[in-house]
């Protein structure tokens, strides 16, 4: 049923593009007109939920393409702001017109003030920084206000340039120490004798060389397509975080990502002011195979193995920070990473092609007691359009669930922590592995009737004891199927104290499908928000994710990760409930939190964890910076002692033991990659209190069944 009615949207959409839209469209022999032309009728007649081309439309618009171009404002002057200031509240009256008379004057006075900023920072480098003075930089760059003349703008880049600076500064003052024991303990001299002046100097140089790079490489190579591009985009993304304007080359990428060719070190990224952060780890990719990289990590900047200098990516465009970070298989990357705990790392990772077996799901059996469990890992609900027959996530998920029985398993622990999503099938699918049936989701459209998705298949693969882990990354699809589960009451969901949050579903339409004969070559393509997920019970996933039943905390308790962190999200609401029927079986789950809850509440790593997350999270909201070397490296050695009192939690262990399903132990003789990887997850199992939890919830559940049924059974004979 779903994929029928994907398929009726997409042909929909193509036939929108190529009729309705095609005699709407002027084919304007501008480029730039045309495409705001086309993506705003889109954007009217397909958005979930339209937005009004007012005047406060046009003040968001205005203030976020500004930020893009200009985060951390060093080049613009106060009198540029003033100048397109008169343009606050009539680009909506632009766009509506076609008008880009506003992106020309922005663009035009950008590529003025970027040239002269090349004079500057050179000129700032040539001179020696003094760090035994005493000053500091703010990096809340939203606070900041625009310099009023050249002169503060270039006090704004000398700041800017010596905390570049300080950092290379510290690594050769660190290596001389290194170098210094070194040659005491091996009887030999120093390679590295360079005073404090020549260690200063050589700090600058590196830091020129990162902004020649950065220039030349990237600030120079932008063509007026590339901005105007990400004038579109402030365009486009007030309608939510999920719409988004692909250029061409953009589109190419996207395309190749759809379609699972995966090159580099296997992260997403996205762009955070002007930093670019880790919002997912690909499991099977190179960063995941490291184990350094974590999501809400910050890349500062980058170094290709065969060069010397590195190159800060802070208020680069994330496509530029991207080109820097992927590459060939083989190939080493040095990443140069702000930590989550916020200190500051290398981090080397060699380039590769992301092993996609790693998305599949995967399952271990695990003794507790006198009783087996079983877990499953389902890092994305992942789904072959072409042929939905070829392996999807419900396919594997119930062939695990049938081997994990078959050796005896008397409770499941399905993992969603870090699952971002995917297919709205399978999560229909799965959903029916335990449920006889019923309905699953609601989903909704603009201007058309709900559509209620089911389970038809009256077979339960599992009815035994379930357990669902989530954390703030398990998001969209992940979210269902929790909600789906929780709402029966067929499973206790452990983790965060709610999900992501993304209850809405995008639709990629190619723009040009919308243009008859255009003389423009490709116009990219358009990601467009079209509908909105609700669970069985009415409330949307969205912003409000789903709800723990037992809440745990860690490290991402504090940290702004959500869809309601994001800019301009969609809001929550609820419809209609559907008519469902709770899971009638014998557990106790109201008595079953209620003892988790408790355990919880005494766990003493649980408490270490709670007190990490808001470490983390005072670290993270510091926004001031010493340019200080003294006080610099105070403030490193005393990030670095509190730090320590942290450690305990990767020192964790459980008495657990996990093993793999005779099937895969008879392919670790010939697949040695296989099992080393499976030894490595089984390390993490014990190591994980989350999983620790399950497993004892999985116990209680066990045991108020066996109760229950027993004072049952006795009732009836009696």
């Amino acid at each position: 049923m779903q994929r029928k009615y994907n398929i009726l949207i997409l042909v929909l959409l193509l036939a929108f593009g190529s009729c309705s839209f095609t005699s709407k469209v002027n084919n304007d022999p501008n480029k730039d007109k045309l495409l705001i032309q086309i993506i705003t009728l889109a954007l009217e007649q397909l958005h979930f939920e339209p937005k009004d081309f007012n005047d406060e439309f046009s003040q968001d618009v205005y203030g976020t393409f500004l930020n893009q171009i200009d985060p951390l404002k060093r080049y613009f002057l106060k009198s540029d702001i003033e100048e397109f200031n008169r343009y606050k509240n009539e680009l909506d009256d632009q766009i509506k017109a076609y008008d880009v008379s506003f992106f020309n004057l922005v663009y035009d006075r950008l590529v003025k003030r970027i040239a002269e900023t090349k004079v500057i920072y050179k000129d700032i480098l040539d001179k020696p920084f003094n760090y035994t003075k005493d000053e500091s930089l703010s990096t809340d760059y939203e606070s900041l206000d625009y310099v009023k003349n050249k002169k503060k703008l270039k006090e704004r880049w000398r700041q800017q340039l010596k905390f570049n600076t300080l950092s290379n500064y510290d690594d050769l003052i660190n290596e001389k120490k290194n170098d210094e024991k070194n040659a005491e303990t091996n009887s030999s001299d120093s390679s590295k004798k360079l005073t404090l002046e020549e260690m200063e100097e050589k700090a600058r140089a590196s830091t020129l060389s990162t902004f020649d790079v950065y220039y030349n490489d990237y600030i120079d190579d932008l063509q007026r397509k590339d901005w105007f591009a990400m004038y579109i985009n402030a365009i486009v993304e007030e309608f939510d975080p999920h719409t988004f304007y692909f250029a061409p080359r953009d589109k190419d990428r996207f395309d190749q990502q759809m379609s699972g060719k995966l090159e580099g070190i296997g992260a997403r990224l996205q762009k955070r002011m002007d930093h670019t952060k880790i919002v997912e780890l690909i499991s099977g990719g190179p960063a995941w195979r490291g184990r350094e990289l974590e999501v809400g990590d910050v890349i500062l900047k980058t170094r290709q193995e065969d060069e010397d200098a590195s190159v800060s990516i802070v208020g680069m465009r994330i496509d530029d920070a991207i080109k820097l970070i992927k590459g060939p298989k083989g190939t080493k990357v040095i990443l140069t990473v702000k930590k989550v705990d916020g200190s500051i790392k290398d981090i080397p990772i060699v380039r590769d092609v992301v092993e996609l077996e790693e998305t599949y799901a995967k399952s271990s059996t695990v003794k507790k007691g006198d009783k087996l469990f079983g877990v499953i890992n389902l890092p994305k609900f992942y789904i072959d359009f072409e042929n939905y027959n070829n392996r999807n996530a419900a396919s594997d998920i119930k062939l695990e669930i049938e081997r994990l029985k078959k050796e005896g398993m008397e409770g499941l622990v399905l993992d969603l922590r870090d699952n971002g999503g995917g297919s709205l099938k399978t999560v229909v699918d799965i959903a029916g592995l335990f449920i006889k049936e019923g309905p699953v989701v609601q989903v909704r459209s603009t201007d058309e009737p709900k559509e209620i998705l089911k389970d038809t298949d009256k077979s339960i693969i599992w009815d035994g004891p379930l357990v669902i882990l989530v954390n703030e990354l398990s998001a969209s699809a992940s979210e269902i199927l929790a909600a789906a589960m929780q709402d029966y009451k067929r499973a206790i969901i452990i983790g965060s104290k709610q999900t992501y949050g993304k209850g809405t579903v995008q639709n990629v339409l190619d723009l040009n499908r919308m243009v008859r004969q255009s003389s423009h070559g490709d116009l990219g393509a358009i990601k467009i928000t079209r509908q909105k997920f609700y669970r069985i019970n009415g409330g949307s996933t969205q912003l409000e994710g789903v709800k723990s039943d037992v809440v745990v905390p860690d490290r991402y308790s504090f940290i702004d990760i959500g869809e309601r962190d994001q800019d301009n999200p969609l809001a929550w609401d609820k419809i209609e409930a559907v008519d469902y029927d709770y899971w009638n079986r014998y557990y106790d789950y109201d008595l079953t939190i209620s003892k988790s809850k408790a355990r919880m509440e005494q766990n003493e790593q649980l408490k270490l964890i709670e007190e990490n997350a808001k470490w983390i999270k005072n670290n993270l909201d510091k926004k001031t910076y010493s340019l200080n070397y003294d006080n610099y490296k105070s403030r490193i050695k005393t990030s670095e002692a509190e730090a320590k009192q942290f450690e305990a939690i990767n020192e964790y262990k459980t008495n657990l033991s996990f093993n793999s399903l005779p099937y895969e132990q008879s392919l670790f003789e010939k697949d040695t990659i296989l099992k080393e990887k499976r030894v490595r997850w089984h390390e993490s199992l014990s190591q994980d209190v989350y999983m620790e939890e399950a497993l004892n919830v999985l116990q209680d559940l066990k045991m108020t069944y066996e109760i229950k049924k027993v004072a049952t059974t006795d009732k009836v004979k009696n």
